[in-house]
């Protein structure tokens, strides 16, 4: 999989991508969803593969002292006539580990493939060749603007520190349960 005229397209729109790609420390993990398995158990193993990417950028972050780890979970269908779209299948689990990581400074995205987006300064942004989740160091004077939907978040990761306590000490590391919680929280404001 070669992503790299894509991250190179990417340097002008996140200012610390080239930095964290020189230093290698922006890293691709690639799930393909297998055919056979339900939506709901897809879900779980990539929100799982995702708490996995978001303690390494925890620890990265706490090692070297530097907000630049990136862990980008890429979901690739099973082929053709596959049932899961990668985009619904991202949406829950963004949505619980953007809340339960927020607070302690980790960012979570989501692209999906080949859709236009822009950034926040209304330029075009490059479509992505595949969809994924990127998983990173928040960057406490300019996330919160990416944020502005969810105010509550937006104030997490504003006052973000990361003392190194396990974010699921209130509910246990199971999905279900998760998705529960997740279901609860305020929907995003609408313009």
């Amino acid at each position: 999989m070669d992503v790299s005229g894509y991250v190179t397209a990417m340097y002008e729109h996140c200012p610390f991508l080239k930095a964290s790609t020189a230093r290698g420390m922006t890293c691709w993990t690639v799930y393909e969803m297998a055919p056979e398995v339900d939506r709901y158990s897809l879900e779980a193993e990539l929100f799982h593969a995702a708490v996995r990417a978001a303690e390494w950028v925890r620890s990265s972050a706490r090692r070297t002292l530097s907000p630049l780890a990136c862990e980008n979970i890429v979901v690739l269908p099973a082929g053709e006539g596959a049932d899961a779209d990668p985009r619904e299948l991202m949406a829950w689990p963004h949505w619980a580990l953007k809340h339960l990581y927020g607070p302690v400074g980790v960012m979570f995205g989501k692209f999906t493939r080949g859709v236009q987006e822009w950034d926040k300064h209304g330029r075009s942004v490059p479509p992505a060749p595949y969809s994924f989740l990127p998983v990173r160091s928040s960057v406490r004077l300019r996330d919160p603007a990416f944020l502005t939907d969810t105010p509550g978040l937006s104030a997490a990761v504003a006052t973000a520190d990361d003392d190194g306590h396990d974010v699921f000490a209130h509910m246990p590391c199971e999905w279900k349960v998760v998705r529960e919680w997740a279901g609860s929280l305020p929907a995003p404001k609408r313009r």
